[in-house]
């Protein structure tokens, strides 16, 4: 028998449900009469993990960004992992926006889930940072499942995945 129990915190997205969400919008788009012969176009950068969204004015990009976003929820994308950028005035008469998606657990977030678990004070329950993921152990599998509940009842700003129990 083990005697320490670990898991692992980390966050991120499924890229695939992202480009599937995207290419649902821009079918949706290509259809809308409020679009017809407008300039806007969502373009999925993978590689950066970035979304650029294009369109006439301020209106035409806050409904496009609606049916990205609807798209996105239905596709099952957590919507608290995407960063939204500032609307930028760009030439031609378009607005743009970029939205970063957050892949993994940044240094200041990771601190926060290791500070939640040190403050409830749980019996033996261990945080470590490694890389761009939180480790949390215990000799006690009960203790670790209060941990899990405990930090899913708190908002770090991005959706916490769990991991690698064992």
């Amino acid at each position: 028998m083990a005697d320490n129990y670990s898991f692992d915190v980390t966050t991120g997205v499924d890229l695939q449900e992202v480009d599937n969400a995207v290419n649902q919008a821009q079918k949706e788009i290509a259809q809308r009469y409020d679009f017809k012969g407008s300039k806007a176009a969502i373009d999925f950068q993978r590689a950066e993990g970035k979304l650029k969204l294009v369109a006439d004015d301020d209106f035409r990009m806050r409904a496009l960004y609606d049916v990205l976003l609807s798209r996105l929820i239905k596709r099952g994308v957590p919507v608290k992992n995407l960063d939204e950028g500032e609307l930028i005035e760009a030439g031609g008469d378009t607005v743009r926006k970029e939205i970063g998606l957050k892949m993994s657990l940044d240094t200041e977030t990771a601190k926060k889930v290791v500070s939640a678990i040190k403050e409830a004070k749980l019996k033996k329950v261990q945080g470590s940072i490694q890389g761009d993921q939180v480790r949390v152990s215990s000799p006690s599998k009960d203790e670790l499942q209060t941990a899990i509940t405990l930090l899913r009842g708190q908002d770090f700003g991005v959706e916490l995945k769990f991991g690698n129990y064992r």
